[in-house]
C-alpha cells in the first residue's frame, strides 16, 4: 500500500476517533486476554467500539471486548485498548499494529503493553507476573516493512526495546505493594496453535521464558514511533510438556481472572510512575 494511501486512512481513522472523545491520551496500555477490566477503572471514560473505527481491523477472540477507552487515571489522560488484534486471525501484520500507530498521531508517548502467556521456564508457575526484559520474534512477519510510514524510522534500533528505566520501575511497584514478579524473555510465534513439546524445548534453548501469540508487532511499530515501552506478562499456563493438561483457551482467561487484583495494582502503580518518569 502507498504512502499516500497509509496515510489518508490514518487520518481518517484519527479525525473519527477525535469526534467521539475529547481526550488527549499522552500514554497508552494494550491489555491482553482476561486482563480488559483495566479498563473499567479510567475515569470520564469514553469507549468506542473498534468495529465502528473506519479502517481498523476487528476482535474475534473470546476475552477481547474490542474497544479503545479514553479516560483519566489519576488526572492522566490515557488510551486502554480493550481487546487487541492478532495476526492469527486472519489480519495484516500492519493491521495487527494498527492501533500502535493510532496512538502515535494521538499524541501517545509511552505504552504499557499487557498479554497472557504461557510459561517456558520450569520456575515460572501460571498466576505469576512477569516483566518482559526482551522478545524473540518468531512472527516472521514485521509491522515495519514494505512502506515506510510518516514518522517512522526505516531501520529502527532494538536495543532497549523494552525500556530499562521502566522494567526497573516495574520491579519497585512490585516490591512496594509486595507482589513478587518474575523477569522473562517473550517469545512470540504466529498462533492459533500453541507450541508442541519439542517447539517449547527449543524455545527454552533459545533463552524464552515464556510462549505468546501478540505484542511484538506492536512493540516494533511503537518503537519506529519513538514511543518508550514496558512490558508485563501474565502466565496463565504451563507450555506443552511441562504440564500434562491440555491447553484451552478458557483455561487462559480463567487463570488471567484469578490474578486480576494483583494484576490491577500493580499496572494502575506502573503507569502511574511511567508518566512521571522522565527517563
Amino acid at each position: 500500500m502507498s504512502l499516500a494511501k497509509n496515510s489518508a486512512q490514518l487520518s481518517e481513522s484519527v479525525r473519527f476517533i477525535r469526534s467521539k472523545t475529547s481526550v488527549s491520551p499522552r500514554i497508552g496500555i494494550i491489555l491482553g486476554s482476561g486482563l480488559g477490566s483495566f479498563a473499567e477503572n479510567l475515569q470520564k471514560a469514553d469507549r468506542i467500539a473498534t468495529s465502528v473505527i473506519p479502517h481498523y481491523p476487528g476482535s474475534t477472540v473470546p476475552g477481547h471486548k474490542g474497544n479503545l477507552v479514553f479516560g483519566y487515571l489519576h488526572k492522566i489522560p490515557m488510551l486502554a485498548v480493550q481487546g487487541r488484534t492478532h495476526y492469527y486471525e486472519g489480519h495484516s501484520i500492519h493491521k495487527v499494529a494498527y492501533v500502535v500507530r493510532i496512538m502515535a498521531e494521538m499524541g501517545v508517548k509511552k505504552l504499557l503493553v499487557t498479554n497472557a502467556s504461557g510459561a517456558v521456564n520450569p520456575l515460572f508457575r501460571p498466576g505469576d507476573l512477569m516483566i518482559i526484559t526482551d522478545h524473540i520474534n518468531m512472527l516472521f512477519r514485521n509491522p515495519l516493512r514494505g512502506t515506510v510510514w510518516e514518522g517512522e524510522s526505516r531501520f529502527p534500533d532494538m536495543h532497549s526495546n523494552y525500556h530499562p528505566p521502566y522494567i526497573d520501575l516495574i520491579q519497585t511497584v512490585g516490591l512496594e505493594l509486595k507482589i513478587p514478579l518474575r523477569r522473562g524473555v517473550l517469545y512470540v510465534s504466529s498462533g492459533p496453535t500453541y507450541e508442541t513439546a519439542a517447539e517449547v524445548k527449543m524455545v527454552r534453548k533459545l533463552g524464552g521464558d515464556a510462549v505468546s501469540m501478540s505484542t511484538v508487532p506492536e512493540v516494533l511499530v511503537a518503537r519506529a514511533r519513538g514511543i518508550k515501552v514496558a512490558g508485563i506478562s501474565c502466565i496463565t499456563n504451563f507450555a506443552t510438556g511441562l504440564s500434562a493438561q491440555p491447553l484451552s483457551h478458557s483455561e487462559v482467561t480463567e487463570i488471567a481472572q484469578r490474578v486480576r487484583v494483583r494484576f490491577q495494582k500493580l499496572v494502575e502503580q506502573t503507569l502511574l510512575k511511567m508518566d512521571a518518569c522522565d527517563d
